[in-house]
C-alpha cells in the first residue's frame, strides 16, 4: 500500500524547479542536503542565501509522525489550536507503552489492558482529527515509517528524537518536540536554524562481521555526543551506496546520538530497491524520473572540502566492528581492543543479557545477520550463556522473519522474542533483580546507553555493538570473547569457532503480513467526541502557561545546579514515568530526579530555602511555585541531550521555572524550552557557571529591551549581602520573542485564531 500518493507526486512535481531555482541564487553546486531544505521553504520565504548556523529559515515539512508517549502531549495541545483536522498527513505510533517482561503475546496483551484509556485517547483523536493511527504492536514508529512513509527527497518531522532514521531512504527528517508537531500539523510553518554540513565520504565495502552499526559507532567516536549539533551530516561515495537502504537507516539513526540535526544519504539503487520491495514501485519509478536531484550535484562529491563545512573519511574494507560504552553513546573502542578495556577499566565481565533489535537495528536484514550467527551456534553444539532477547521493528518485518524460519532460530537458542515495540531501549524492561542495582554488564544493538536508561539500575554497564556482534557475545558470556579469533567449548568438550555472519537486505520471497496494524481516520470527524476524565491519573487536558508580565524577573531561587552530563531522561525520566505522559501535572513529579546536584554530587536532593533543609527536586520546586517564588535551573554543557520529550521543559515551566542557563544546549531542549515559555539562556563566559552559589539570590534584567543578538543580564545576590552582573547570551529570534511573551508558542497561536 502506498500512502499519501498525491502528497509525494505533488513533491516531486516541484522539485526540480526548485532546486534548479536554489542553485542559479546561490551560484554553485548543491548538496543533497541543500536540495531538499530549500525546496521545502515556506513559499512566503525568498530563496536566498542563507547563512548557515546564524539565520532562522521557516520550513514546510510534508508530514508529521507521533509515538505514543510523546503525542499525548503533543495532541493535547493540538485540541487547543481550533482546526478540525490536521494540515499535513500525520501518524500516530503506540510503540512506547509496552513494558517487556515475558515475551510478545503476554506483554502486548498486558499493555493493551494497562493502557487502554491512554490508547482510546490517541485512536480517537487521531480518528478525529485526520491522523493515521497504527495500534499496539504494529512496530516501531521509525521502522513503520522506513517501510511505509519515507521517500527521497521528503522532509518530515517527528516527535522523537530518532526521526532522523528516515535518513536512510534519502529523507531529510528530524526529530522536534510535540509543540513543532502542533504548529504544523494546524497549518503554520516550522522554524529551523539553518543547519552547517558535514560531509561523510565513504569508500570500500564493509566485510567479516563488520556492519552499517560499526560506521555510525566510529563517527560517535570521532564527533562525541555533541560534535554533530547544529549540523547535519551527508553521506556519500562508493562506500554508501554498497550500504543496505536499512543499513543507511541505521547510522542515521544513531546521528541523534552525536547531536546532528538529522543525517541523510543520496538517493541510489539500494534506496530503489528497498521501495520496490516494500510495495512503492510507483514511489521509485518517481524517483527514478529525478535521480539527479535526489543526490548531490557531481562537482559537491569530487571536491567536498569546498562545500561541506567538515569532511570525515572512512574506508569501510578497513573499518573494524566497534563496541562502545558503557553510559556514553560515544565511547568508541575497537573489537580488537575491547578485552583490554575491559580488563583495564575493570568493567564486569560477565555478560549478563543481549538484547537485539530497537528501532536502530531491527529490519529483516538485521535479524537474518544475527540469525545466521545463532544457527551456527545450534549445529555447533554451543549453549548461550547471556539472557538474549529480540524485538522486530515491525509485524511486517516479524511476520516475514517467522515465515522464513528466524523467530524459530532464535527460540531453539533459547532467546525470548519480545513485542514489536520499543521495550528495554526505553526503560520499558521489568528485568528481575534490577532493584538490587548491582554492578554488571548487558550488551544491546539500541541506540543509548546512558546511565539507568534500560532497566533503572545505574550500576548497569550498557554496551552497544551490532545485532550480530551482540549474538555472539551473549552465546559467549563474556565481554573478554572476540568472535574474529576466539574459540568456545561446545557442550561436547570441543573447540569451536563462529563464522562471519552472512545475511540478507531483502527476504527472497518478499515481505509478507496478515494485519499490519494501520487504522485509518474517520472520513468525518466532526462526530467523535474526545473524553478526558476530569480525575484521570494518565492524561489531563491542558492549561494555558501564563503570558510575561512586562517585568524583569526578580528574586529568583536556584533550583539546581546540575553538574555533568544532563540528558532529557535525566530532567523527565522515562521507564514507569512513561504512564502518565499525558498528565503534565503526574509527571511533573520526576522533574530533574536523575541529575546530580553539583553542590552535594547527589540526585534529587537539593536544598529548600523555604524549609531550610535538603529535598527532592519536584517538591521543593512545587514549594517555591505555592510560595510565588520564581527558580532557576543552572546546567552544564550539551544540557538536554537525548530524546525530543517536551515533557523534560513543560516539567519545570509547569513548576515554576522560569529559565535555565546553561553552559550550552542540546538543539531539541533549546527549543522546546522556547516553545512552553521558559528562558533558554547560556552563560556568556563558561567559566561563569561556577560563580553560581548554592544560597544564591538571580534577578534577569533587560527583557524590556529582549531583542535578537542582544544579551540579558544575570545578577547574582550572595548570601554574604555581595553581587555581582555576568551576561547571559541567547538564540532567540523576533518570532521567539513573542513567545515567551505571550507566555508559549500555543498561546501565541491561539491569539493569532482569535
Amino acid at each position: 500500500m502506498i500512502f499519501d500518493p498525491d502528497l509525494i507526486k505533488q513533491v516531486y512535481q516541484t522539485f526540480e524547479a526548485r532546486v534548479d531555482k536554489t542553485r542559479s541564487v546561490m551560484g554553485r553546486p548543491l548538496t543533497f542536503t541543500e536540495k531538499i531544505l530549500y525546496a521545502h521553504l515556506d513559499e512566503s520565504d525568498t530563496i536566498k542565501k542563507y547563512e548557515k548556523a546564524k539565520d532562522y529559515v521557516n520550513f514546510r515539512p510534508d508530514r508529521v509522525a507521533m509515538q505514543d508517549a510523546t503525542a499525548q502531549m503533543a495532541l493535547l495541545q493540538f485540541m487547543q489550536a481550533g482546526r478540525k483536522k490536521v494540515a499535513v498527513p500525520s501518524t500516530v505510533h503506540c510503540d512506547h507503552l509496552i513494558q517487556a517482561r515475558e515475551g510478545a503475546a503476554t506483554d502486548l496483551a498486558n499493555a493493551k489492558v494497562t493502557n487502554q484509556e491512554v490508547f482510546d485517547f490517541l485512536e480517537s483523536v487521531s480518528s478525529k482529527y485526520g491522523i493515521g493511527f497504527w495500534k499496539p504492536g504494529a512496530g516501531i514508529i521509525h521502522q513503520v515509517i522506513l517501510e511505509n512513509y519515507a521517500f527521497p527527497g521528503g522532509m518530515m518531522i517527528g516527535t522523537d528524537s530518532h526521526t532522523v532514521n528516515a535518513g536512510g531512504l534519502g529523507m531529510i527528517a528530524i526529530g522536534v518536540g510535540g509543540a513543532d508537531a502542533c504548529d504544523v500539523m494546524a497549518g503554520l510553518s516550522w522554524e529551523l536554524k539553518l543547519p552547517a554540513l558535514i560531509g561523510v565520504k565513504l569508500t570500500g565495502k564493509l566485510n567479516g562481521w563488520t556492519s552499517a552499526k560499526d560506521v555510525i559507532l566510529k563517527v560517535a567516536g570521532i564527533l562525541t555526543v555533541k560534535g554533530g549539533t547544529g549540523y547535519i551530516l551527508e553521506y556519500f561515495g562508493a562506500g554508501a551506496e554498497s550500504i543496505s537502504c536499512t543499513g543507511k537507516g541505521t547510522i542515521c539513526n544513531m546521528g541523534a546520538e552525536i547531536g546532528a540535526t538529522t543525517s541523510v544519504f543520496g538517493y541510489d539503487a539500494k534506496m530503489e530497491a528497498y521501495l520496490r520491495g516494500t510495495g512503492r514501485t510507483d514511489i521509485a519509478e518517481l524517483a527514478g524520473n529525478l535521480k539527479d536531484y535526489l543526490k548531490a550535484d557531481p562537482e559537491i562529491y569530487d571536491h567536498p572540502e569546498k562545500y561541506f563545512d567538515q569532511v570525515i573519511g572512512i574506508d569501510l574494507s578497513e573499518l573494524e566492528p566497534h563496541i562502545n560504552g558503557p553510559f556514553t553513546p560515544d565511547l568508541a573502542t575497537p573489537l580488537s581492543q575491547f578485552a583490554i578495556k575491559v580488563r583495564e577499566n575493570n568493567w564486569p565481565e560477565k555478560l549478563e543479557a543481549g538484547l537485539i533489535g530497537s528501532c536502530t537495528n531491527s529490519s529483516y536484514e538485521d535479524l537474518t545477520r544475527a540469525a545466521s550467527v545463532a544457527r551456527q551456534a545450534i549445529e555447533k553444539k554451543l549453549k548461550i550463556k547471556s539472557e538474549f532477547t529480540i524485538t522486530p521493528g515491525s509485524e511486517q518485518v516479524r511476520y516475514t522473519a517467522a515465515r522464513d524460519g528466524l523467530i524459530d532460530t532464535f527460540e531453539k537458542l533459547g532467546g525470548m522474542v519480545l513485542a514489536n515495540a520499543c521495550g528495554p531501549c526505553i526503560g520499558q524492561w521489568a528485568r528481575q533483580g534490577a532493584e538490587k542495582q548491582e554492578k554488571n554488564s548487558i550488551m544491546t544493538s539500541f541506540n543509548r546507553n546512558f546511565s539507568g536508561r534500560n532497566d533503572g539500575n545505574p550500576n548497569t554497564h550498557a554496551f552497544v555493538a551490532s545485532p550480530e556482534l551482540v549474538t555472539a557475545f551473549s552465546i559467549a558470556g563474556t565481554l573478554l570473547f572476540n568472535p574474529v579469533k576466539d574459540t568456545l567449548v561446545n557442550e561436547r568438550g570441543e573447540r569451536v569457532m563462529l563464522d562471519e555472519p552472512a545475511g540478507m537486505e531483502m527476504p527472497a520471497k518478499g515481505f509478507e503480513v496478515q494485519e499490519n496494524g494501520y487504522q485509518a481516520p474517520a472520513e468525518d470527524g466532526s462526530r467523535i467526541s474526545v473524553v478526558v476524565q476530569p480525575g484521570s491519573q494518565r492524561l489531563q487536558l491542558l492549561e494555558p502557561f501564563e503570558s510575561w508580565d512586562g517585568n524583569d524577573l526578580a528574586g529568583l531561587r536556584l533550583l539546581i545546579k546540575v553538574k555533568g552530563k544532563c540528558t532529557t531522561d535525566h530532567i523527565s525520566m522515562a521507564g514507569p514515568w512513561l504512564k502518565y505522559r499525558g498528565h503534565l501535572d503526574n509527571i511533573s513529579n520526576n522533574l530533574l530526579m536523575g541529575a546530580v546536584n553539583a553542590f552535594n554530587h547527589k540526585t534529587n536532593a537539593v536544598m529548600n530555602f523555604i524549609t531550610g533543609e535538603y529535598d527532592g527536586v519536584p517538591k521543593t520546586a512545587r514549594m517555591y511555585k505555592e510560595h510565588a517564588t520564581g527558580s532557576v535551573v543552572v546546567g552544564d554543557e550539551n544540557y538536554g541531550e537525548g530524546s525530543s520529550r517536551e515533557h523534560a521543559a513543560m516539567e519545570p515551566r509547569h513548576l515554576g521555572v522560569k529559565a535555565v542557563i546553561v553552559r550550552s544546549f542540546a538543539r531539541i531542549h533549546e527549543t522546546n524550552l522556547k516553545k512552553q515559555g521558559v528562558l533558554a539562556l547560556t552563560f556568556a563566559r563558561k567559566e561563569d557557571y561556577d560563580l553560581i552559589r548554592e544560597d544564591d539570590m538571580l534577578d534577569i534584567i533587560g527583557l524590556n529591551h529582549f531583542s535578537p543578538g542582544r544579551d540579558l543580564t544575570l545578577r547574582l545576590h550572595h548570601a554574604d549581602g555581595s553581587s555581582e552582573d555576568i551576561p547571559a547570551r541567547h538564540s532567540y529570534n523576533e518570532n521567539q520573542i513573542e513567545w515567551f511573551k505571550a507566555g508559549s508558542a500555543l498561546n501565541l497561536i491561539k491569539i493569532s485564531q482569535l
